[in-house]
């Protein structure tokens, strides 16, 4: 089965630059890749998603999305520390 197209809202595709005006400068492959290959997902609001995966030594990259038939549309996306969101993990 193919996978399926991934599309970034407007407010995913501001966020790119809001984050790049603050030093993180991402690409959409990188988001992508968190939805992709996560190593955590859990149920967000309104039936999103929230896919987790590592950005760096102290950060991981959570991605807000919405799974459709044809396509995952990805709403936001932001950095978040380890701390907080591995700290139930082994």
């Amino acid at each position: 089965m193919p996978a399926k197209r991934v599309r970034f809202s407007a407010h995913a595709l501001l966020k790119f630059r809001v984050l790049a005006g603050h030093g993180l400068r991402l690409l959409r492959e990188q988001v992508a890749d968190v939805v992709s290959n996560p190593t955590t997902v859990n149920e967000g609001y309104r039936g999103r998603k929230i896919a987790q995966g590592p950005l760096d030594t102290h950060r991981v990259l959570r991605v807000i999305y919405e799974e459709r038939a044809d396509e995952i549309l990805i709403i936001t996306f932001y950095p978040g520390l380890r701390e907080r969101y591995e700290k139930n993990q082994i």
